[in-house]
C-alpha cells in the first residue's frame, strides 16, 4: 500500500470502461433486433451442452419513492404503487415470451434484483414475482440470489420475508453516513437504521451482506469520509462496493440538482480513495478487484484466492461464466456470443410486449476479434494474469503477433510496476491490481481508437 501514492492515483484518474462486458454497452447498435435475440435463445435451446449449463437472471425494478441526486440508474420516481403492480404483469409476460424460445425449467444458479429500488415492491408483489420466476425456471440449490435494498424501505419483518423467498445475499445502499452529505444528495438514512438492519440480517442468516459506498459526493471531505469509513469498520459488512461518483449532469438529469461548487476538489477525491484503500485493508478486507472488497471468509474473497472470479453485468461474481437473461425495462443480457438491451422507457417496453414481442431494442453480435479480446480482458480483470498459450490454443492465433501493439503499450505499465511481462504471459502485479481497468484498456480496440472517453466514469 505504501507504493500506491496520490501521484499514481492521479495519473490513472482518467475515464475508462468498467468491463462488465466487452465490448461495452456503448457499442451496442440498433441494427441488432428482437429477431437476432430470438435466434440466440433458440440456439441455446437446441444445444444440449449449453442448455444444461445454469442461467443467470437479472430483473430490473425501476421504481423509487424519492430521487437520489447522484443516481445514474434507469429509474421511475413515483408515489403510485399501482404502477409497480402493472409492471409485474408485463414482467410475467416477458418471461413467458422467453420460455417460448428457451423452453421451461431452465436451471438458474444466479439471480439479482436491481433497480431502481426492488424493495419498492410490496410484500405480496415480491412473493408473486418470485413465485412466477420459480414456475418458469428451476432455481438450483447453492446458487447466489441477491437483491438491492434501500434501508429506508425495509424492516426486520421484510428481511425475514426476503430470506423465506430464497434470497441469500443483500446489498444495502449506504453511500455515506454523514448527515450533510446525505442532505446534499437527497437521501437521508440514519446510521443507526443501517446498523440495526445489518444486525438483523446476520441474525436471520444471510450468506453475505454488501454495503455500497460512494466517494466524491457533494459536501464530502477527507475528514468526513474518514468518519464514515470508521463506522463501516464497526458495521463490518461481508462485502463493500466502493464507487467513485461520476458527475455527468449533461447525461443524467438528476445530477443537475447537485451544485458543482459542493463537489470535493480532485485532490481531495484522490485522498479519499487512497484513505479508503488503506483503511479497508487495515481493517482486514481483501481487495477483490476494482471497487470490491470482502472479508477473507466471504465467498467472493475465496473465489479470488482460488482463481474462480467471474465478471458479468452485475460486477464480480462467484458463479461460473454463463448466459444472462435480462428482464425488465433497460435490462442488459448476454446469450451466446450476443449482448442485448431492452427498451429504456416504460412505454416502449410495454408496447413491445403488448405486440407479443420481446422488448429488445439494441445489442451486438460479437465478432471473432471481440470474442478474443473479451477472453483476454476478462482473464486480466478476474484472474489478474493470462498465459499466451491458452489464448493461442483456444483461438488459433499467435498472441504476440496478434497483440503486438498492445504488448508494446504494456511496456510502459511494466515500467510503472503495474504488470510483469514474460515470454509466456502477462501478470498484473499486486499494485497493478488496483489499476486493472487501465491494464484491460490496453486490449480494448474501441477505446484505443476513440479519443472521446468522457462517457465513462474514472477508472479509479
Amino acid at each position: 500500500m505504501t507504493l500506491i501514492t496520490p501521484e499514481l492515483l492521479t495519473r490513472f484518474d482518467v475515464p475508462g470502461p468498467r468491463y462488465t462486458s466487452y465490448p461495452t454497452a456503448d457499442r451496442f447498435v440498433d441494427a441488432f433486433t428482437t429477431a437476432d435475440y430470438v435466434q440466440a435463445l433458440v440456439q441455446r435451446r437446441e444445444s444440449l451442452a449449453v442448455r444444461a449449463k445454469p442461467l443467470s437472471l437479472y430483473v430490473h425494478i425501476p421504481f423509487c419513492e424519492s430521487l437520489c441526486y447522484y443516481c445514474a440508474c434507469n429509474k421511475i420516481i413515483t408515489k403510485h404503487p399501482e404502477r409497480a403492480t402493472a409492471y409485474l404483469d408485463y414482467l410475467a409476460r416477458e418471461v413467458a415470451l422467453h420460455v417460448q424460445h428457451l423452453g421451461s425449467g431452465q436451471p438458474v444458479s444466479q439471480l439479482h434484483l436491481g433497480g431502481g429500488t426492488p424493495t419498492y415492491l410490496k410484500d405480496s408483489e415480491l412473493v408473486a414475482l418470485m413465485a412466477m420466476l420459480k414456475r418458469h425456471f428451476h432455481i438450483v440449490p447453492g446458487g447466489e440470489y441477491s437483491i438491492e435494498v434501500d434501508p429506508r424501505t425495509v424492516d426486520a419483518q421484510r428481511l425475514r420475508l426476503l430470506a423465506e423467498l430464497g434470497f441469500n445475499r443483500l446489498s444495502f445502499g449506504v453511500q455515506d453516513f454523514d448527515a450533510d452529505v446525505q442532505a446534499a444528495v437527497h437521501r437521508i438514512q440514519p446510521a443507526e437504521q443501517v446498523f440495526n438492519l445489518v444486525e438483523e440480517a446476520r441474525r436471520i442468516g444471510f450468506d453475505s451482506v454488501n454495503v455500497d459506498l460512494i466517494y466524491g459526493l457533494p459536501k464530502q471531505t477527507p475528514a468526513s469520509f474518514e468518519r464514515t469509513l470508521a463506522q463501516i469498520n464497526d458495521l463490518r459488512p461481508d462485502r463493500i462496493a466502493l464507487y467513485a461518483y461520476a458527475h455527468l449532469p449533461a447525461r443524467f438529469k438528476p445530477q443537475r440538482r447537485i451544485h458543482a461548487a459542493d463537489l470535493p476538489l480532485p485532490g481531495d477525491k484522490v485522498r479519499m480513495l487512497a484513505m479508503s484503500l488503506s483503511a479497508l485493508q487495515d481493517a482486514g478486507y481483501v481487495y477483490v478487484g476494482m471497487d470490491h472488497f470482502a472479508l477473507p471468509d466471504d465467498a467472493l474473497a475465496v473465489a479470488k484466492r482460488q482463481g474462480r472470479l467471474h465478471r458479468n453485468f452485475q460486477g464480480y461474481s462467484t458463479q461460473p461464466d454463463c448466459d444472462l437473461i435480462a428482464l425488465g425495462v433497460s435490462a442488459i443480457g448476454r446469450v451466446g456470443s450476443t449482448y442485448s438491451q431492452n427498451a429504456k422507457t416504460l412505454s416502449e417496453y410495454c408496447d413491445a410486449i403488448d405486440q407479443g414481442q420481446l422488448p429488445v431494442v439494441r445489442g451486438l453480435a460479437l465478432s471473432r476479434d471481440d470474442l478474443i479480446r473479451r477472453a483476454v480482458i476478462m482473464a486480466l480483470m478476474c484472474q489478474g494474469q493470462l498465459q499466451y498459450e491458452s489464448i493461442n490454443l483456444a483461438w488459433l492465433i499467435d498472441f504476440k503477433s496478434y497483440f503486438k501493439a498492445e504488448l508494446a503499450h504494456l511496456q510502459d505499465l511494466q515500467t510503472q510496476g503495474l504488470v510483469e511481462l514474460s515470454n509466456t504471459g502477462i501478470a498484473v502485479t499486486p499494485m497493478g491490481w488496483f489499476f486493472v481497468r487501465g491494464v484491460a484498456m490496453s486490449f480494448d480496440r474501441y477505446v484505443q481508437a476513440d479519443a472521446n472517453r468522457t462517457r465513462f466514469s474514472k477508472i479509479i
